[in-house]
């Protein structure tokens, strides 16, 4: 199997959704090397993302201890820890890491990580990980999180669901610019619902 197989297979296998395009080289190999980082525990095979993850690549033939080996690592949410963290891992020549949230993977596209699989993060355009969906260029792919159009269908939910809603607190990492970006997008579409958020950065 090709390199770029393997990293295809493993942005449809980290969720099934929509991804931005991805840039990779192909390159035969008989071991794949797949790193994992998480803004707290680690993603490994005993871990619920972990599991189904692995689970997913050995259904198409990439086995771990055979011909997949994982190196799974948590921040310990101590985001001064992420810069070491991924000098290691990319000293261990991985094809492929998968990184949850915007921090993590701003981080390992600064550090030149082959090829990131980013979810959590966000929209990948609005916080500047790509240059745009159609041609995002370097090393980056993942899901393109649609924050408004999303924003405006959990808030017009929870109106059905209590119409005398007037007010929603938004609870979120004021560090993570996806989030950020997430959060602005929510209190510009809640007036055409006749919300008001009230934000809650921490």
């Amino acid at each position: 199997m090709q390199r770029r197989e393997f990293i295809t297979l493993l942005g449809s296998a980290a969720a099934s959704s929509v991804c931005w395009p991805l840039a990779a080289s192909a390159q035969a190999t008989s071991i794949y090397r797949l790193g994992t980082l998480g803004p707290r525990d680690p993603f490994d095979d005993k871990s619920p993302f972990g599991s189904i993850l692995i689970g997913v690549l050995a259904q198409r033939g990439y086995t771990l201890g055979q011909n997949l080996a994982l190196d799974a690592r948590g921040a310990k949410g101590d985001m001064q820890r992420v810069p070491q963290l991924l000098q290691e891992m990319k000293a261990g020549k991985l094809e492929a890491l998968v990184v949850f949230g915007f921090p993590l993977a701003l981080a390992a596209k600064t550090v030149g990580i082959p090829t990131v699989v980013a979810f959590g993060a966000g929209d990948p355009v609005a916080t500047g990980l790509v240059q745009s969906l159609s041609r995002p260029g370097g090393d980056i792919t993942g899901i393109s999180d649609n924050a408004t159009e999303l924003s405006t269908k959990r808030l017009s939910l929870l109106k059905q669901v209590n119409p005398n809603l007037r007010r929603v607190a938004m609870l979120w990492n004021k560090n993570d610019l996806g989030m950020s970006r997430r959060y602005e997008a929510s209190a510009n579409v809640a007036q055409s619902v006749g919300v008001t958020v009230m934000p809650l950065g921490v």
